[in-house]
């Protein structure tokens, strides 16, 4: 009996810190920028024992205000045209690849701004029932602390935009040699046309296909009202 109430208690003490801190971190970062991913770790030692790359982490930290309207117009019509009505779960579109999962048919991604932000910020990049569970656990959290201008914000600087390269300024210096807030419509969408496989795409080399993906973003960006992110 004394060792049940001891795990028990033992329980309840992780479940009340599991709490505390990833509140308190979710809280802090609402401030203040992130200094570093799981996801960017995880690159760093792929590439530490891959005799054929090189190890390299670009990332550059800015606000909002300093970069271009365009690129957070040009994710919100490429990855998430719901971003601003949602509470960080798009139903309609995870009822619709739960059904095509199904059915076998190729699953289209049903991730949310908002859960991709939670993922690479916390979480590890894996398809498991424990990460996505946790996933939807900081999903939630965001969206209630941080908003929809932050969770933009921080989505822009810490998402993978090609190997090793991480953001929208260090994306803009690397492809376009140009700081972010000068990115045009055109490179805005180029960008987030390359967001499914950043690792496979890329905005300084664009395929056929990305070309059409960037002109369907562009006449989107003119569908969808201004989110006013940005300068």
């Amino acid at each position: 009996m004394k060792v049940l109430k001891w795990v028990l208690r033992l329980i309840a003490k992780i479940i009340l810190w599991f709490f505390v801190i990833t509140i308190g971190l979710t809280v802090v970062y609402k401030f203040v920028p992130i200094p570093i991913t799981p996801l960017m770790l995880i690159r760093v030692w792929e590439q530490a024992f891959d005799d054929k790359k090189e190890v390299r982490l670009y990332k550059d930290w800015v606000p909002m205000s300093k970069i271009s309207k365009h690129l957070p117009q040009a994710v919100y019509a490429a990855e998430d045209q719901k971003f601003m009505d949602h509470h960080g779960f798009d139903r309609e579109a995870m009822k619709k690849a739960w059904e095509n999962n199904q059915k076998g048919n190729r699953v289209k991604g049903a991730s949310t701004i908002s859960q991709q932000t939670s993922k690479n910020v916390f979480l590890w990049p894996a398809r498991t029932l424990v990460r996505k569970g946790f996933e939807a656990y900081f999903t939630v959290l965001i969206e209630f602390i941080w908003g929809k201008e932050r969770i933009m914000e921080v989505y822009l600087n810490v998402i993978e935009m090609g190997e090793g390269i991480y953001g929208a300024e260090a994306a803009s210096q690397y492809y376009f040699k140009k700081s972010a807030a000068q990115l045009t419509r055109q490179e805005a969408a180029l960008i987030a046309a390359t967001l499914p496989n950043p690792r496979r795409w890329s905005p300084g080399r664009p395929t056929p296909y990305i070309y059409g993906r960037q002109a369907w973003i562009l006449r989107q960006m003119n569908n969808l009202n201004p989110l006013g992110f940005g300068s």
